[in-house]
């Protein structure tokens, strides 16, 4: 630790030694896949799904009321992504790592990858990291799961199998003190068939807002689970964002689940 880095932050119980392991062997690991052997073509992916922290970085210098906002995860998309594997019969992998820790949905290198700031909050634990540091994280946490995932999709592809990728997530129904109008948005990049397809069934639902890439777009510089596990390979992908506080209750979710799992399957169809 230099006396630079060290002096950028208020405090240093968040630091961690690189040289040392980032995971305890009784932590979880990176990611967990569920329903593995799932018949369905879809491949779901939730990359917030949790808010945990690492022992090694402490609270990362956050309250707990902070680490349960929505800038530490995606609240709801773990139930919602089982329920959806359930009932499409479709494989999932799920992070077990807050995205405050490392966004394992944005390219790296990017500030947005290990956030200094998020919305308004600072993260103290991720001020002034050397590259040691980060290299830790991105070697821990995001590259097994990215690479798994690869792995997976190439597996099917050289089985001749035309694999759909889809994000699980969920957005704040208020972003910096701006009330957002919609339920639930589709976000596509080169798969425009496949998006709108989804935003179409969505809207066949009376009393729906759904948006149209909105509340956000796909990006490359922003985004990797649509342009490199979906779009570099010429494969229909989408982001699933739904408003978090319409799936923060068992039934909410059951709801969500249902109207989604109409919709992946009405688009199979169209796809097919």
């Amino acid at each position: 630790m230099t006396s630079s880095n060290a002096a950028s932050r208020p405090e240093n119980r968040w630091r961690h030694d690189p040289a040392l392991p980032l995971l305890a062997n009784d932590e979880p690991p990176p990611y967990n896949v569920f329903n593995p052997d799932g018949a369905s073509p879809y491949l779901l992916l939730c990359e917030h799904a949790s808010n945990r922290i690492p022992r090694a970085l402490g609270d990362l210098g956050l309250p707990e009321a902070e680490r349960r906002r929505h800038i530490a995860w995606d609240i709801g998309v773990s139930a919602l992504s089982l329920h959806l594997s359930r009932t499409l019969d479709a494989p999932l992998f799920m992070t077990n790592y807050s995205r405050l820790v490392i966004d394992c949905n944005r390219p790296l290198g990017v500030p947005s990858a290990i956030p200094e700031t998020s919305e308004t909050t600072e993260i103290p634990g991720n001020l002034g990291l050397t590259e040691a540091e980060k290299a830790q994280r991105i070697e821990t946490l995001f590259t097994p799961y990215a690479e798994a995932i690869a792995r997976r999709l190439d597996l099917l592809q050289q089985h001749g199998k035309r694999p759909i990728v889809v994000g699980i997530h969920s957005f704040t129904p208020v972003y910096f003190g701006k009330q957002r109008p919609w339920h639930a948005g589709i976000l596509y990049g080169a798969a425009t068939e496949f998006g709108r397809t989804l935003i179409r069934e969505l809207r066949t639902e009376a009393g729906l807002t759904i948006g149209d890439n909105e509340p956000y777009t796909i990006h490359p510089d922003e985004d990797y689970t649509v342009p490199v596990h979906a779009d570099a390979r010429g494969l229909p992908g989408a982001l699933i964002e739904v408003r978090h506080d319409l799936i923060d209750t068992l039934s909410g979710v059951g709801a969500w689940g249902d109207r989604l799992t109409r919709c992946f399957k009405a688009a199979l169809k169209e796809l097919d």
